[in-house]
């Protein structure tokens, strides 16, 4: 397997010398906004890495082969790329025996993780079980990854379009532990509420590294999602929030929109119903997951 892998001369100097790496997705810059915002907030997110004393490892499928950690010709010339696939578990190895452009979902990112020796990756928010699901069957790879892959995931909550008590029933069953960072209550994405009571609450990285060492030490036990609120600063209210979702979903259920491509249309018409206001808030919550996640992997080294 080491020969699909190619690893930044940054994240190559980074693992020999034991120094803390996060791992990154690569589907914000592909389909989470236009060139050159992708590229602008990408760098953004590397670089609040390095400021926790963290090296970022951005990954991607870039001809046939795993890229962990992307140079800066890499980043512009995946950014710019066309018709790039969007790669979850069923659609990695596709990519990687076509040649095919792939930017990699919360699924991927944590195979290539951990396939490549990394404990910690910081994204967004996760997939998970979709409204009326006991009809559509439509639900994330991201929850089974979760279950299976043992990587600590780092991210604002499941997407607050998702059913979010169906998602936390299934990461249960998988046997997930879902942590709530520095709250009693899940955070719900755009929003610091979702008006659940979290499973589990830590409030340091030195508590979250501690679950992940004890963890390891069982072999056949699979990933850790931590649930960071998004700055205060910058969230939407979860009332708001909720008439925005609500519409967007049902401008996706007029248009018959289905399976991989009802994220992406409702992240667009949200944006559009906030004038903007809820990429805005992605950006922040994914760079303050960056700042926790690199904290976590330094207790891991």
């Amino acid at each position: 397997m080491a020969q699909l892998l190619v690893y930044s001369d940054e994240v190559r100097d980074a693992l020999k010398a034991s120094l803390p790496v996060v791992a990154l997705e690569s589907t914000i810059i592909t389909h989470g906004m236009p060139f050159p915002r992708n590229v602008e907030t990408a760098r953004f997110v590397e670089a609040d890495i390095r400021s926790q004393g963290a090296v970022p490892a951005t990954i991607a499928i870039m001809d046939g082969k795993i890229h962990v950690g992307l140079s800066d010709a890499d980043l512009d010339r995946l950014a710019q790329a066309e018709n790039v696939m969007k790669c979850s578990r069923a659609d990695l190895t596709f990519a990687l025996s076509t040649g095919q452009y792939g930017a990699t979902t919360v699924a991927a990112t944590m195979m290539a993780a951990h396939l490549a020796g990394l404990k910690v990756f910081a994204t967004g928010g996760i997939g998970g079980v979709h409204k009326g699901a006991e009809e559509t069957f439509d639900i994330s790879a991201d929850l089974d990854e979760l279950g299976r892959t043992p990587v600590c995931v780092v991210s604002a909550g499941a997407k607050a379009l998702l059913d979010i008590p169906k998602t936390l029933e299934v990461l249960e069953t998988k046997g997930v532990p879902v942590i709530a960072f520095g709250t009693d209550e899940l955070p719900a994405f755009w929003s610091r509420s979702s008006g659940l009571p979290a499973p589990y609450r830590l409030d340091t990285a030195a508590e979250i590294g501690a679950l992940l060492k004890m963890r390891a030490q069982f072999p056949d036990h699979g990933g850790v999602l931590i649930a960071n609120p998004v700055p205060e600063a910058e969230e939407i209210a979860r009332p708001e929030m909720s008439e925005f979702i609500d519409a967007a979903l049902a401008k996706a259920d007029a248009q018959n929109i289905r399976g991989k491509d009802v994220t992406p249309y409702v992240l667009g018409a949200i944006f559009e119903l906030t004038e903007g206001r809820s990429l805005e808030t992605n950006i922040a919550l994914v760079r303050n997951n960056a700042r926790l996640a690199a904290r976590i992997a330094a207790e891991l080294v």
